[in-house]
């Protein structure tokens, strides 16, 4: 859904249009408007409350008022005290105005519904007399109609009553003393209704010195008028008084001043009425009035609201808990087109600063933000923090104009501008530049936090509300937490801490680290960090050893499979000339000025190209964090603890984000290979490349998966893929067995044949084919054409000697048969039966080793034995070997026959006096479990 933007649904006035404004407009100028001086906006009376937004306290302020002139009560005595810019010069204008009765209360707009509210039907006109300590001069007579009037007295009763009223305080006018209670109510009684406005009084009092007296009367006499004043308007009852006073020492100025505001807080306070005129929420309708003539599509306005209301809802979790009520709409329509956030912000933070007022300077810091807006065509739907034009020089030059010095380059660098990171984030970055994710967050911390200082214990905007400030609805809330992190790397004016973030004029220790990383070099300190970082995430695993950045001739050329890991300036690449491809070589071939000959022993981790440039800045950032937390530790650098905890955090995070580019970059396998065929020779070396899955728990692990995966390395070889590999390579016509310690070498050194993990990989592969007669027999050597130690089809023990022959299983099967029957032949034959018969015998010739059974009496022919049981007890201590014996002796003898079916079943018994503890009985369950023992279990003795 595209929303419509604020500049299609508010128009603003005239003059801020065109930039015509001045802060003269904004200030309302009680003087001018009393003299008749004054802009239309303010001097007319229906203009003004047109423009006027009337506040709860007004009303209040304006109920009290009617009632008082009107005789129906109401509070003699009100004073405004509030913080500079809270609008109590405005709120004096619409009391003149209202009690001037110039245009008839019917014609103001708001006005009828108050004095609906006060019960009056009609207001009297009354007379008004306008107090101004800054234009009134305490030793400079002013000139009426020829009469000198020199104290506040005096001109109090010549604006209610020209000259008759001046005659009722003549005399204490040219004495500069209080003309006391009585007289000041018979001047009150004499021209009421009226109202009488003081505004900066303090500002008057406090320019006599005490002791002195000048033409404008003394610092007591002065304040006994006020006294006196306060006193004698509760005995008028159409008669009222407002008095602005400051409402911090602050603002009073000198010494003299904060006395002043002391004693007059105390004579008003005996009567007064406090009040305190604006609330922020107010201050929405105030500005918007003052700003914009009207909203012509308020459906529109309200589908805007609503939008953003549900934005915030729908991703509560990333935005502060006031958005997720019901309530913050109405708060989004109240203040349409500008983003309640901008109102928070200068109200809860600008306010604070001593020279920018509450109202006036809201007023006019917005009247040039949306003067720019105007003129860029801006098509936001709402004005927002992230929306302040801080590029322009006027907004900008009128932000900076209430903050200290040494802001200008803050902004221009770090903030919004041409020349400003945020800018080249953006335009290197499409997708954060595409929605101005970078200038909208900078410019919503900026505006966040630029009013505080590095003395406030929590400083800076919570992460949540600068995503408050920069977000719209349609927007990814992940892209401004992708670009804060950018931000962070890269200002040198920004700071963060606890989830906050805000802008210094100090420059953060990024700048300090940025000059440092210049210092580092490659050669002599990049590569060895690096160097060392690698080394710490691997673990040997499946690898004999490990060579990071090691020279040719420093990596061993033996039978143990090696890992080398290539320096960054041999990096790998898929497209174009790889320099990882020719270092790896360079390696594979030679060692050192040898060549190399166990080529099939190494495997290659190499580093991405694309990702080494990016991996060599975050090394010299690490190495320039770690020199200046260095340089803290030794006190060498002078920070305070805030940076102190920064540097050290920083570091940490650096640490952490060099151990992630390590493993993103250094993600290449590469293994040599090379294709063959008998007859036609080799192929040339071929490189295959496989990637590493970064994110992997453990690297060494994953390596080992991926070379697993790929068949780049066998832990695990099946006999059948040995035998081929025999038939391929190794068995010749004329010679049907070769030595397998040969075999093994030529693995580790021929690319053609498989990666084996060690020679234990060949041994098992070696025990798993031996009780098999399809892959190969074994002979522990050859000697006359005959086999020594032949075993085929049987399992064996083996010892990968340099005499154990594989022999090819064809050739093995036909000795195995030719040696049954040279055994079958020399095997003692029974008496001929019809010898028997006769009685007669023939001579035997027996082995001396063996013994001999009888064969049996009587006459006839012996029936065949067709099943044997026999059993002997081993000694527990040489079972391994007696064991082995008698397989040989007695079991082969029947399962060398066809047709023999065998069973053997082992029975263990063992007994302990003292009983077998339970780590015992542990291993041997486990081991029998195993072993699939059917049963294997502990008893109790008896």
């Amino acid at each position: 859904m595209t929303l419509k933007p604020w500049r299609e649904i508010a128009v603003p006035h005239e003059d801020v249009l065109k930039g015509t404004f001045q802060q003269a407009e904004f200030a309302a100028d009680l003087s001018r408007v009393h003299e008749g001086t004054a802009t239309p906006e303010y001097q007319n009376p229906a203009l003004f409350f047109q423009r006027t937004f009337i506040t709860e306290g007004m009303r209040l302020l304006l109920d009290s008022v009617v009632k008082r002139l009107s005789g129906k009560g109401g509070d003699p005595v009100i004073q405004l005290q509030t913080a500079f810019g809270g609008g109590k010069t405005h709120t004096m204008l619409a009391v003149y105005h209202l009690a001037t009765g110039d245009v008839s209360a019917s014609d103001l707009p708001g006005v009828p519904a108050i004095l609906d509210a006060a019960g009056v039907t009609e207001l009297p006109r009354a007379r008004v007399a306008v107090l101004d300590g800054i234009k009134s001069s305490p030793n400079q007579p002013v000139m009426r109609d020829g009469q000198a009037i020199r104290t506040l007295w005096g001109d109090l009763a010549w604006q209610l009553g020209k000259a008759e009223g001046y005659a009722l305080v003549a005399d204490a006018d040219s004495s500069g003393t209080s003309p006391g209670k009585a007289v000041l109510e018979t001047l009150l009684s004499r021209y009421a209704p009226c109202v009488i406005l003081i505004d900066e009084l303090v500002a008057y009092v406090r320019q006599f010195e005490e002791g002195k007296a000048l033409t404008g009367g003394s610092f007591d006499s002065n304040l006994s008028f006020v006294q006196a004043l306060t006193e004698a308007l509760k005995a008028v009852p159409n008669a009222v008084l407002l008095a602005s006073l400051p409402e911090s020492d602050k603002e009073a100025g000198s010494q003299r001043g904060v006395k002043a505001l002391a004693a007059l807080a105390h004579y008003f306070g005996r009567i007064q009425a406090l009040w305190k005129p604006v609330g922020t929420e107010e201050a929405f309708e105030i500005v918007r009035r003052r700003l914009f003539s009207s909203i012509d599509d308020k459906l529109a306005a309200e589908s805007v609201c609503r939008a953003f209301a549900d934005f915030y809802t729908a991703n509560g979790e990333d935005f502060p808990r006031e958005t997720q009520e019901s309530r913050y709409f109405d708060r989004l329509m109240h203040a349409y087109p500008i983003h309640p956030e901008v109102f928070d912000r200068l109200y809860e933070d600008w306010s604070s600063l001593d020279n920018f007022q509450r109202t006036r300077g809201v007023l006019k810091l917005m009247a040039k933000v949306i003067h720019r807006l105007w003129k860029d065509n801006d098509k936001d739907p709402l004005i927002m923090p992230g929306s302040f034009p801080l590029q322009d020089a006027d907004t900008r030059n009128e932000v900076i104009y209430y903050l200290p010095q040494g802001w200008d380059p803050v902004v221009e660098r770090d903030v919004d501008g041409e020349r400003a990171e945020t800018t080249e984030i953006e335009n290197r970055d499409t997708r954060l530049g595409a929605v101005q994710a970078c200038r909208r967050s900078a410019r919503t911390i900026f505006l966040g936090s630029a009013p505080t200082t590095a003395s406030q214990m929590v400083r800076g905007l919570e992460l949540e509300r600068v995503i408050l400030g920069a977000a719209q609805p349609g927007q990814q809330v992940g892209i401004y937490k992708d670009a804060l992190r950018r931000l962070g790397d890269r200002l040198h004016y920004l700071n963060s801490g606890n989830n906050r973030f805000w802008f210094d004029t100090r420059p953060n220790l990024r700048r300090e680290m940025e000059e440092r990383k210049r210092r580092f070099q490659d050669k002599e300190d990049v590569f060895p960090a690096i160097r060392d970082r690698v080394q710490k995430s691997f673990a040997t695993g499946v690898f004999g050893g490990i060579h990071v950045f090691t020279s040719s001739g420093d990596i061993p050329d033996d039978w143990q499979l090696r890992l080398v890991v290539l320096p960054p300036d041999a990096a790998f690449s898929r497209s174009g000339q790889s320099l990882a491809i020719d270092r790896a070589t360079e390696i594979l071939k030679n060692r050192g000025d040898q060549p190399r000959f166990k080529q099939n022993r190494l495997i290659f981790i190499a580093a991405d190209y694309d990702s080494v440039s990016r991996l060599k800045d975050q090394v010299r950032s690490t190495l320039a964090w770690q020199s200046i937390v260095g340089d803290i530790k030794e006190m060498k650098l002078n920070l305070d603890q805030f940076q102190a905890r920064q540097a050290s955090k920083s570091l940490e995070d650096s640490n952490e984000a060099l151990r992630r580019m390590i493993r993103e970059t250094y993600k290449w396998i590469v293994a040599p290979m090379q294709e063959a065929r008998p007859g036609k020779g080799l192929s040339d070396i071929q490189w295959e490349h496989f990637p590493v899955n970064p994110g992997a728990q453990n690297l060494s692990q994953e390596i080992e998966r991926v070379l697993k995966e790929n068949e780049l390395l066998i832990t695990e070889w099946a006999p059948i893929h040995l035998a081929t590999v025999l038939k391929t390579w190794f068995w010749k016509e004329d010679a049907k067995e070769t030595l397998a310690l040969n075999v093994w070498q030529q693995t580790c050194q021929q690319l053609y044949l498989p990666r084996l993990r060690d020679d234990s990989a060949f041994q098992h592969t070696l025990a798993a084919g031996a009780e098999s007669r399809d892959f190969f027999g074994f002979a522990q050597a050859k000697e006359d054409g005959r086999y020594l130690g032949f075993s085929y089809g049987k399992r064996t023990s083996l010892f990968l000697d340099a005499s154990l022959l594989l022999i090819e299983p064809v050739t093995a099967a036909g000795y195995a048969e030719a040696q049954r029957a040279a055994d079958e032949a020399a095997r003692p034959k029974p008496t001929d039966t019809a010898a028997a018969a006769t009685g007669g015998s023939s001579s035997r010739v027996e082995d001396s080793a063996k013994p001999t059974y009888p064969t049996g009496g009587g006459a006839t022919t012996q029936t065949p034995k067709k099943q044997f049981y026999g059993s002997i007890e081993l000694d527990a201590i040489q079972a391994k070997k007696q064991f082995a014996d008698l397989v040989d002796e007695v079991v082969l003898q029947f399962t060398s026959r066809p047709g023999v079916k065998v069973r053997i079943a082992i029975e263990i018994q063992a007994e302990s006096a003292t009983g077998f503890d339970d780590g015992l009985q542990r291993a041997v369950k486990e081991n029998c479990n195993v072993l699939r023992f059917k049963n294997a279990e502990f008893e109790d003795g008896e």
